[in-house]
């Protein structure tokens, strides 16, 4: 429960378990209560999409679910007006697996067996950059145009790619605004997770991997040889400050 002088929100957050396996669904919920936050409960897909028509902070989603499995699930949620961050539950630890969660728009995941103290801190940092977003910014920013090809505005979260309107998710969003703020300078992996996803955790630096390549594919007029979000072998990725010619 929460503590005298607690640093939680006075409202409580509203976060939606999806989880098939009862035990370890209510072992989760008792774990985010803890923290200040309202849970309810779906057992299978077709309840998690029902549920999906309230407003939750956060869902934490599982990948095999009876029914409509977790990827659908999450298919379904991003195609709704309102945006809820997901994060999903795997028991799969391949990257392939991982790519096809990202794809289908969650936000983060995390592989099972995990621990209590690493599924708090992924749901902490995913509340601080909902409420970075939400905080009411004291100047407009301008837009910040890329090699000539790519625009973003900051304050519409609108991006456009020689003209045309992209959708990107949210951790790829942030993950390009964070490149395009610090064009040159190298980040590697674990810097990333530190500074865009809020937390580092050994085994994690594959997540950035794939946003790396999903942002790439999205921006780079060929992503097979990229001209704007470029490898820095051994060390990890930069923003290339020179203009991009023939686009």
């Amino acid at each position: 429960m929460m503590r005298a002088g607690s640093a939680e929100p006075a409202s409580r957050r509203q976060v939606l378990i999806v989880e098939d396996e009862r035990d370890l669904a209510r072992v989760v919920k008792r774990h985010v209560e803890s923290i200040g936050c309202e849970v309810k409960l779906a057992g299978s897909g077709e309840e998690a999409i029902v549920l999906a028509d309230e407003p939750f902070d956060l869902v934490l989603l599982d990948v095999m679910l009876p029914g409509i499995d977790g990827l659908e699930v999450c298919r379904r949620m991003r195609a709704m007006n309102r945006y809820m961050p997901v994060l999903m539950l795997t028991a799969r630890s391949s990257d392939i697996d991982k790519v096809m969660g990202l794809e289908s728009g969650a936000d983060d995941y995390l592989t099972k067996p995990f621990s209590v103290q690493e599924l708090l801190a992924r749901i902490r940092a995913i509340f601080r950059r909902m409420d970075a977003m939400a905080s009411p910014q004291g100047a407009r920013e301008q837009a910040i145009a890329v090699g000539g090809r790519v625009v973003i505005d900051p304050n519409t979260r609108e991006v456009r790619v020689a003209g045309q309107a992209i959708d990107l998710t949210q951790k790829e969003f942030e993950l390009l605004m964070h490149f395009a703020r610090n064009p040159g300078r190298v980040y590697s992996r674990a810097q990333l997770l530190d500074s865009v996803w809020g937390y580092n955790h050994d085994g994690y630096e594959h997540a950035v991997n794939c946003h790396i390549n999903r942002l790439r594919a999205k921006i780079e007029e060929d992503p097979r040889e990229p001209k704007m979000l470029l490898t820095v072998w051994g060390v990890g990725y930069k923003f290339s400050t020179e203009p991009v010619h023939g686009t």
